[in-house]
């Protein structure tokens, strides 16, 4: 690995850790050490996909990106550097097309020197649930590099699912998994005698073992209710089994409770769409109902599993932090909301939103911490402008995570108001969340009946 690669991603891994919540990495072991690899990644969230890989990983990895990054001279000189390989896309330039011969050729050459290629066969970002129908050129690629070597090669073609709890949210957990590898020698005598269906197959195989690694829905119908199930049941499915099995927080894999909701809610769709249906309604009335009374679900939720002990703990808590919560709150406030300002009305796509965000906020943060710095040693001295930088990222840190609960609090406090000025709309929406509850529990019954607990 070069230095300018290295650097790079040293200084990725610094503001990856500093603005998410937690990055969860399964099966990394499964990339070779050395030897030649090609990773075939879903594409959910633009630019953060590659510095994750990038930072999770312990070798250069070989990124295909589009070739309009390649237009400014400057930002082609520095993706030049970081071993990224332009491809040319129909809808960006059709007279580029023909290009792309070279972009397979820099492929081969790096394969062939031991590389690590990193490819997102779907083509483009997008916001979908799912991994959408993947293109062709990861299969053309593992498979002319082997015919070029008789199957000596040794190359290594692994599926790897990128999964975010908020896409959009910077504070969010992130699974980063590698699948099992595939096996790209078997195909290469089909790939000889007929190439079109050998890469056929093989692009289904690798379809395949992509949505293994990622939480999928198939049916975008779906999307929604599976949406509103998880942010209203996850929570009480993680509580239940942290209690049943007495498991800790860390034990409990959101991403892979969140795939078995999806599949469940697959598996009645199929069996008992009235079911599904009715669920849907009454999940639609209880969400007017929080609209109606301008109230979240999280209120709701807390008002309902947690004791008034716990409420005045948390409440005691967010009191004594306040001090440190406005001192990180004013140092960091400008980089903080200014590139959520700049994310809200740059991004087009909510794929986009997370990137620009990330982008500017690693400008913004150091460019004012830097500002602010100078000023506390033009106005205290060294030693005090020494303290105080040491102090931001931590205090920022603090600041963002305390906002959190100050939003909590404040829903809180706001069903408090509605409990006391309209109790029955209170309990209202107390009982319909605990109506809804009681009958995911039953469906969550009769699923693990069905299918003998294969996914939970």
């Amino acid at each position: 690995m070069d230095r300018p690669y290295r650097a790079v991603r040293t200084v990725a891994r610094f503001w990856i850790w500093f603005f998410f919540r937690s990055i969860e990495v399964r099966r990394a072991d499964r990339v070779p050490r050395s030897g030649p690899v090609l990773l075939a990644i879903n594409h959910p969230n633009n630019l953060i996909d590659s510095l994750l890989v990038g930072a999770v990983l312990d070798r250069k990895v070989h990124f295909l990106a589009t070739s309009a990054l390649f237009r400014n001279p400057v930002l082609a000189r520095f993706l030049a550097a970081m071993g990224v390989i332009p491809v040319y896309r129909r809808q960006e330039d059709p007279r580029q097309m023909a290009r792309n011969t070279e972009a397979f050729e820099a492929c081969f050459r790096a394969l062939d020197a031991g590389g690590l290629i990193a490819i997102y066969p779907e083509g483009t970002t997008h916001a979908e649930p799912r991994v959408q129908r993947i293109k062709t050129g990861a299969a053309r690629i593992a498979l002319e590099a082997e015919a070029r070597r008789d199957g000596r090669l040794g190359l290594t073609l692994l599926p790897v699912g990128l999964n975010f709890d908020a896409r959009k949210s910077l504070r969010t957990r992130i699974l980063v998994s590698f699948g099992e590898p595939i096996a790209v020698t078997p195909y290469l005598a089909g790939y000889r005698e007929d190439p079109f269906k050998a890469v056929d197959a093989l692009t289904t195989l690798i379809q395949y073992g992509m949505e293994a690694q990622v939480i999928h829905v198939e049916r975008l119908d779906l999307t929604a209710l599976i949406r509103e199930i998880e942010a209203l049941y996850r929570d009480d499915l993680t509580r239940e089994l942290r209690e049943e099995r007495g498991l800790g927080a860390a034990q409990v894999d959101p991403f892979r409770l969140s795939r078995a909701i999806a599949l469940a809610v697959h598996f009645f769709a199929e069996r008992e769409p009235a079911r599904v249906e009715a669920l849907a309604r009454r999940v639609e009335t209880y969400r007017a109902l929080l609209a109606t009374y301008r109230v979240r679900d999280a209120a709701v939720r807390h008002r309902a599993t947690q004791p008034p002990r716990r409420r005045i703990t948390l409440t005691t808590g967010a009191v004594i932090g306040a001090p440190l919560f406005l001192y990180g709150a004013l140092v960091n406030a400008l980089p903080y909301y200014l590139p959520r300002w700049l994310a809200r009305r740059l991004a087009h796509k909510e794929a986009d939103y997370a990137t620009v965000r990330l982008l500017a906020s690693i400008v913004a943060f150091p460019l004012f911490w830097a500002a602010e710095i100078w000023i506390a040693q033009r106005l205290a001295g060294p030693m005090i402008a020494v303290a105080f930088a040491l102090s931001l990222p931590v205090a920022g840190l603090v600041a963002y995570r305390y906002l959190g609960g100050l939003a909590r609090l404040r829903e809180g406090i706001r069903f408090g108001v509605l409990a006391l000025r309209h109790r029955q709309a209170a309990a209202q929406l107390v009982d319909e969340r605990r109506a809804i509850l009681k009958d995911l529990e039953a469906a969550k019954t009769a699923y693990l009946s069905a299918t003998r607990g294969s996914s939970w």
